[in-house]
């Protein structure tokens, strides 16, 4: 019997990456789609395509119990609103697991964040972890999707320092393995595709983890300007990235990164992404290849 596929946080990126190959490249029929937004004349496309389209807010349980009624599969996107000081995300997240099992959700996933145990530096790795814990506590059957960092996420950084030719970091010798949102949309949409109900978790990561050193060498390389890096301590780095204009939460939330990759806890290169989706993994110097205009001015 077909089973019925929902996305939560459908109008962002990786939500409509995940429905475009269930749709295009796992030929999901639409009519056992949906998608659900806060928003959904945002997803006008989708419905012309087929896909159902539900109203959800994640601050609005009883919209969550609504949306997940007769749903066998619920693909649950981290949502945005990070909040230092409440736990706002985690209780979201929360909201969202009871729901999914007042609804009768056969399957649960998620999509996580690399080794978000409560030792982990990043600021926001606990409203990760608790949500792993709260689905794991549900009784649900689910699939985890810990995504590292995505390719993209260099665009907060990297026009800035090759504009001025330095790359000011604290993550010291610590490697990433960036990897393409775009792959792990399509490992996440295979595994919600799949027919197996076991839980699993899974790290998504790109193909090779580099330095911060690394990474602008292949920059330099791609662009033809120099760049160099320059390690500061995470108190430095804060002070700086507020100097440019980003609140103080998110400074602080940025160094945590750095400290996260110094500390070596988002180095691991995977190969899931590609035995899920069944194509190649995206490259960092591709990426760089294909985004050297935007990078570089």
């Amino acid at each position: 019997m077909s089973k019925t596929l929902l996305v939560t946080g459908a109008s962002g990126q990786l939500g409509r990456g995940v429905i475009n190959h269930l749709l295009d490249t796992f030929k999901v029929p639409a009519a056992q789609i949906i998608a659900t937004t806060r928003t959904p004349a945002n997803l006008a496309d989708l419905a012309a395509r087929g896909v159902g389209i539900r109203a959800a807010d994640f601050n609005d349980k009883t919209s969550l119990e609504n949306a997940f009624q007769g749903v066998d599969k619920v693909l649950i996107i981290s949502t945005s609103e990070m909040d230092l000081k409440d736990g706002r995300r985690l209780k979201q997240h929360e909201a969202a697991v009871a729901a999914a099992k007042k609804a009768g959700v056969g399957h649960l996933l998620y999509t996580s964040m690399p080794n978000p145990e409560p030792v982990s530096p990043v600021l926001f790795a606990n409203d990760h972890y608790g949500t792993e814990q709260a689905i794991k506590a549900s009784g649900i059957a689910y699939t985890i999707f810990r995504n590292g960092w995505y390719q993209e996420n260099l665009f907060m950084a990297l026009p800035q320092a090759i504009a001025s030719g330095h790359w000011y970091t604290s993550a010291g010798d610590g490697r990433i393995a960036h990897g393409a949102r775009d792959d792990m949309a399509a490992a996440i949409a295979a595994g919600l595709a799949a027919v197996s109900n076991e839980s699993n978790t899974y790290t998504l990561t790109g193909p090779h983890a580099y330095t911060t050193a690394e990474i602008a060498a292949l920059v330099s390389e791609v662009t033809g300007k120099p760049l160099d890096v320059v390690q500061v301590s995470d108190e430095a780095l804060t002070e700086g990235v507020k100097a440019a204009g980003i609140p103080e939460d998110f400074a602080r939330v940025i160094a945590s990164f750095d400290a996260n990759t110094r500390a070596g806890r988002i180095a691991t290169v995977t190969d899931a992404v590609e035995t899920l989706s069944g194509r190649k993994s995206k490259t960092l110097k591709q990426f760089l290849e294909a985004n050297k205009a935007a990078l570089a001015g």
